[in-house]
């Protein structure tokens, strides 16, 4: 049986509203984990909270202690162009951490991992490149990561401009690192909270719509097997 993990940070709600009572819920490491299992595999949802930090030792624990052998992470994002509104959906390709910098030590880019080959961090391609085929009206998206919630539209389009970044969080960046360092493939599916012109207020309205519909396609995603 698999085990596959799914990180949320602040839209567990969608998550209890979706299995209800089917899940069964335990305390590990200081985290909050709701088990699923089905017939060919067994679902570990970890509330993390919010940050990088915390959805770093998240997904470790994860790998730790349930031996997850794939990770998924969904939740809302900001958007920080035009043409995403309020409750679109898609799959990232790509993160830049966007506040990672040590550019006055080494002279590299800002956003840079020595060990990647650019600033970007990518999804699992294989993996992309697969549920790309099975959901072709749902985009790809560059995600911009910090800890920080972007609530200026002119921040975020200069996130667009310097970094290409189509949507920003707060916890993508370290999902992938982590994931990396344990050779766990990721898929990350994101929905729209707050547009380019909306803010802190529009999040707290959409959080939990928009939460919802994530975990809706997120269902379909795991009913078609494909992780």
């Amino acid at each position: 049986m698999k085990n596959i993990g799914l990180l949320v940070a602040c839209e567990i709600e969608a998550v209890l509203t979706q299995y209800k009572s089917e899940l069964q819920h335990v305390r590990q490491n200081g985290f909050d984990v709701y088990i699923l299992e089905r017939k060919d595999c067994k679902l570990h949802f970890v509330h993390s909270g919010v940050g990088l930090i915390k959805a770093a030792a998240a997904v470790q624990m994860l790998c730790d202690c349930f031996k997850i052998e794939f990770l998924l992470n969904f939740g809302v994002v900001g958007a920080l162009t035009e043409q995403l509104k309020t409750a679109d959906t898609c799959f990232v390709s790509k993160v830049v951490h966007y506040d990672m910098d040590t550019s006055a030590l080494d002279h590299c880019e800002v956003g840079r991992y020595l060990e990647y080959s650019d600033i970007y961090l990518p999804t699992s391609a294989d993996v992309l490149k697969t549920v790309c085929a099975l959901y072709p009206n749902i985009p790809t998206a560059v995600c911009a990561c910090a800890d920080k919630f972007v609530d200026a539209p002119e921040q975020k389009a200069n996130l667009h401009r310097q970094f290409g970044a189509d949507i920003c969080d707060m916890e993508s960046a370290a999902v992938i690192l982590i994931c990396d360092l344990n050779r766990i493939p990721n898929l990350l599916i994101k929905t729209v909270s707050d547009s380019i012109t909306g803010g802190a207020d529009e999040f707290q309205k959409r959080l939990k719509t928009t939460a919802e519909t994530c975990m809706t396609i997120v269902d379909k995603v795991l009913a078609a097997g494909v992780i």
